[in-house]
């Protein structure tokens, strides 16, 4: 109507109509009608400063920001009109957005020439762009050379750094701010708890919690969890809990950050127990606890809690986000049913990187390596560039099904390729896959030539490999260089212990279980259990503390009775030598992953799965004893132990005796 009665009445001066024509255009701009703001624009006969800063600005805050820097273009080749603080401003925020880093270079050379560099929008928006287009070294060179900054520019100066993962910088400019006397905003604490917690810095952790609570900054449900976060990525769950109970008020936020400080600190027991504590309170969760959740269920190997959450997160509406897809990915993998991993990863609507990551790492941790690298190949289609975690899944993979020279072409090669420095992860998956082809020699070379700190877990996978293909001379040898890097690595001494047993050097046996004496050294005592309903039932070697003991006996007996004539023996080569061999397998009978199975085909229905979680590595007894139970009753039975999955069906076991 404005917009009418100007056209109509007389024609104003110049200087008015002007005037006039620049608050219509801020007007139609800031109403979101920019087709008709621009076109009133392009019908001006003159046009100034304040023309091109407001169709700037609606453009800008209406999401075309690359049509910012057209105007800017035209308003220095067409108009030839001087810019100001506002016109860079905008043009620089357009650079942030889009990521154009040589147009915003280009905008800070104008900004030199027009003496605006000192204004603080133009340096704070100048530090945005660079922080936002990963030129981390010119931001902080900015920093360093322009003095006078305020609260803002250092916000948007932390922001960028942590977003890109530029710690070390973002320390910098932490302890710089410390010391210069500028008034802190929730913002910048909020970015600062993020850097403390990004970096474990507990010890500056502490010291911004002081002086927060020493200022007047009102500490909202984003500062609280920060907070929370803060302490649960240093290791301190309970300082963490303080801050939590400390709230009078809770929102899913602040609940969801504590679930998170445990989970990161795997109290995975603790976390799925606040769910209920958070219900009962009257706050429903959202996407992100589930996630946290389903990742504690997923620490736990608790299937059962993991099914009972997907699906309330399917009754919440939560199924198709997805940082619960991957959750759930991750849950299902590690929780023994990749199947369901599989059902879930086939209808993700959207995947990211770390969807893909989660199914390739599942596959490659239950020994299917071709299904891993099936995934990986559409991921490559799919134009999602894998990343550090993507590769060490890939070359597990390879290991799995034997692919020596296509493991190299992808270490050499196309990790290069993709930009990706190879790591202590992916060499130790090298060594694996050179040692399950047999290729002991190599293995050995490969670790002495490869210029990395190798740690006990490299030197064990080589020491594993020794053990599966009986090369005692060569196991011994490596033992032995292992427990000069750690004598209390207990793994070895029970690998060597074995070796020793099965080529019947009953001295060698002797030798190391006195060295683990005076050494201190105790193996943990196996222990195998299963979740039946809602209990879960634990079973160490020849228990009989379970209450149907006499019955679980009694349904080994049977199986081990009806496994004898399909072509079970058992293997008594790695028990100590002075017994008899009755005595040795009525010892090997009652293992706790043997009690378990029993337990889990007496009490599941016929056609069930049976899912068991071992602390440590499966012996050669129970690997043969449970293929043949497999086959005998036509089951899937799934075995966790501390290697990996063993998936036994129809007599077979994904691993294809290879742990």
């Amino acid at each position: 109507m404005f917009h009418a009665h100007f056209i109509i009445t007389n024609q104003p001066s110049k200087n008015d109509f002007l005037v006039q024509a620049n608050s219509l255009v801020n007007l139609y701009a800031k109403c979101g009608q920019l087709s008709t703001a621009r076109r009133l624009f392009d019908n001006m006969p003159n046009r100034n400063v304040v023309s091109y800063s407001s169709l700037m600005a609606g453009y800008l805050h209406n999401g075309f920001s690359l049509e910012v820097l057209k105007l800017f273009k035209d308003m220095v080749l067409v108009d030839n009109i001087s810019r100001n603080e506002y016109i860079f401003a905008n043009v620089l925020n357009s650079c942030s957005y889009n990521r154009k880093v040589e147009e915003g270079r280009q905008c800070h050379g104008y900004v030199l020439k027009s003496g605006l560099l000192f204004h603080q929008y133009v340096k704070s928006a100048i530090i945005d762009m660079y922080c936002k287009c990963s030129a981390a070294e010119e931001a902080m060179l900015l920093l360093n050379s322009v003095p006078g900054y305020d609260v803002f520019s250092y916000n948007s100066m932390l922001n960028g750094l942590l977003e890109h993962g530029y710690l070390r910088e973002g320390l910098e400019v932490a302890e710089r701010l410390v010391g210069e006397c500028v008034r802190w905003d929730n913002v910048t604490y909020l970015h600062i708890f993020g850097l403390c917690a990004s970096l474990n810095n507990l010890k500056l952790g502490l010291e911004i919690h002081c002086r927060m609570l020493k200022s007047d900054v009102e500490c909202d449900e984003f500062i609280r969890s920060a907070i929370i976060n803060m302490y649960g990525k240093c290791g301190k769950v309970l300082n963490a809990r303080k801050v939590f109970d400390g709230f009078q008020t809770r929102n899913v936020v602040i609940w969801t950050a504590i679930m998170a400080a445990y989970l990161q600190n795997r109290c995975f027991e603790e976390a799925l127990k606040l769910l209920s504590d958070m219900e009962i309170q009257g706050i429903s969760p959202n996407e992100f606890t589930f996630a946290v959740l389903l990742n504690s269920a997923a620490g736990l190997s608790a299937l059962r809690h993991g099914n009972v959450l997907h699906a309330r997160a399917i009754q919440s509406g939560y199924q198709d986000y997805v940082i619960v897809g991957n959750a759930l990915i991750t849950m299902y993998s590690k929780g023994g049913s990749i199947e369901a991993a599989n059902k879930v990863f086939s209808r993700m609507i959207c995947r990211d990187t770390i969807t893909w990551n989660a199914m390739i790492c599942g596959y490659s941790h239950h020994g299917l390596g071709k299904e891993a690298l099936i995934v990986f190949q559409d991921m490559l289609t799919a134009e999602n560039y894998p990343t550090y975690v993507t590769f060490v899944g890939v070359l597990s993979a390879c290991g799995h099904v034997g692919l020596v020279q296509e493991g190299f072409y992808f270490l050499n090669q196309l990790m290069k390729q993709f930009g990706i420095e190879p790591g202590l992860e992916h060499y130790t998956c090298v060594v694996g896959l050179l040692s399950r082809a047999g290729l002991l020699d190599k293995a050995e070379k490969f670790m002495r030539s490869t210029p990395v700190k190798w740690d006990v877990v490299a030197w064990r996978t080589l020491l594993s490999a020794c053990h599966v293909h009986r090369n005692f001379g060569f196991g011994r040898r490596i033992a032995e260089y292992v427990l000069k890097m750690d004598p209390n690595d207990v793994g070895t001494y029970t690998l060597l212990s074995n070796m020793y047993a099965k080529a019947k050097r009953w001295d060698g046996v002797v030798k190391v279980r006195k060295l683990m004496r005076e050494r201190n050294i105790k193996k943990e005592p196996g222990v195998s259990w299963l979740d039946i309903r809602n209990t879960t039932h634990v079973f160490v070697a020849e228990d009989n503390k379970h209450p149907e003991i006499s019955q679980i006996n009694e349904k080994v007996r049977e199986l081990l009775a009806k496994i004898m004539p399909l072509g079970y023996v058992p293997d008594v080569a790695a028990l100590i030598h002075d017994m008899e061999d009755e005595q040795k397998e009525d010892c090997l009978s009652y293992h706790s992953e043997k009690l378990a199975i029993a337990y889990g085909l007496m009490k599941t229905p016929s056609e069930a799965p049976v899912y068991v979680y071992k602390n440590l590595r499966m012996c050669d007894d129970c690997h043969s004893a449970v293929k043949f139970i497999s086959m005998l009753t036509n089951r899937v039975l799934i075995v966790r132990d501390a290697n990996r999955f063993h998936c036994f069906r129809d007599g077979c076991c994904t691993c294809a005796d290879y742990w």
